[in-house]
């Protein structure tokens, strides 16, 4: 009896590490569907803090599909759905955050993507949507709700805030392996 549960709890808990089955021919938003054409779900997950759910995670690849060896090369689109409101200043901190523990960028440059991200994030209260578009050699777009609220020209920040998400090094790799399940191109390149 002891071990039938233990085994359903073992069981029970790798599901819900998995994360959901993908939703087939799930339409990409307009902010998305516009930035990168042919756009696909390639994964989505939660992210919690102790046990609250923050938001909801999709990724979205174009056709040729993304590798993570290759991320600085492709274009791809993070789109995060809030489950609780939160101040921009605050999203723009805890983004610094996580660049700096993972390493990216000196101190001097940190300061110009904080303030970046301050003047760009906007406040954002249960169900608004915040999209990151990575452009490759560029930097990165963003859009709150599908309008254009700016980008950030450069590259290095472009990587740093991705990795946020898809680095092996993110604080929250069950959300990453969720992400990142169908990302791999038609060819099943491998992630």
């Amino acid at each position: 009896m002891i071990r039938r549960l233990l085994v359903s709890a073992a069981f029970a808990a790798v599901l819900l590490t998995a994360g959901a089955p993908l939703r087939a021919n799930v339409p990409a938003p307009a902010a998305v569907a516009e930035q990168l054409p042919e756009a696909r779900l390639a994964g989505e997950g939660d992210l919690r803090w102790f046990g609250i759910k923050v938001y909801t995670a999709q990724l979205w690849v174009g056709r040729p599909g993304l590798r993570v060896d290759r991320l600085a090369s492709a274009p791809f689109a993070l789109e995060l759905r809030y489950a609780t409101g939160l101040k921009g200043s605050a999203i723009a901190e805890r983004s610094l955050q996580e660049m700096e523990r993972m390493g990216y960028g000196d101190a001097q440059r940190r300061g110009r993507w904080l303030d970046a991200m301050k003047r760009l994030f906007p406040d954002v209260a249960r169900g608004d949507r915040l999209t990151g578009v990575h452009e490759p050699g560029r930097g990165a777009r963003f859009f709150h709700n599908d309008r254009p609220i700016g980008g950030i020209d450069d590259p290095g920040f472009a990587n740093a805030f991705f990795a946020i998400w898809l680095d092996e090094r993110t604080v929250a790799p069950a959300l990453r392996e969720s992400l990142l399940r169908q990302a791999a191109d038609a060819g099943g390149a491998a992630r």
